[in-house]
């Protein structure tokens, strides 16, 4: 009988240490790049720490953050007048082109699927100079009080 549960015992820590192996090993071949049917895809957009014109992203310190996301859409012909803004935006073409005019520093379109840190300090202004609806979704990092956009004079050539 002591013969027995000895058996008994030995099966059932051979039969712990294989599952324990087993597990140890699955996750160590598991690659964490490539994602598994359990892991989502993950495909980075933008990554930057200047604006497209090439300022040094600034947060604002002086109050409570606030980041407010807003879809903006343009149809044929809209544009939005001369502006700057005193916060950073992060912004995402989701349809259409927007061409925006950077004055001196010249002109650029974004396409769907284009990701961009938005000037702060130099004016601009985009227009949607295609024949269908532009949408960029547009997200302003910054503080409670502070406007996101504020008009301005046209940029200088």
């Amino acid at each position: 009988m002591q013969n027995s549960q000895l058996s008994q015992r030995s099966r059932i820590y051979l039969a712990c240490v294989f599952v324990g192996f087993s597990l140890s090993l699955s996750a160590s071949v598991a690659d964490p790049v490539h994602p598994t049917a359990l892991q989502p895809e993950l495909h980075t957009i933008l990554s930057t720490g200047a604006t497209v014109a090439g300022e040094p992203i600034r947060y604002p310190s002086d109050g409570p953050p606030l980041i407010t996301a807003v879809e903006i859409s343009f149809e044929p012909g809209q544009q939005t007048g001369w502006h700057t803004h005193p916060v950073p935006l992060f912004g995402y073409m989701l349809e259409g082109e927007l061409t925006v005019d950077y004055g001196e520093k010249g002109q650029r379109i974004y396409r769907k699927g284009d990701a961009l840190v938005e000037a702060m300090n130099t004016a601009h202004n985009g227009r949607n100079m295609g024949q269908s609806t532009a949408k960029i979704l547009a997200v302003f990092i910054g503080r409670d009080g502070l406007k996101g956009s504020v008009s301005a004079s046209p940029a200088g050539r």
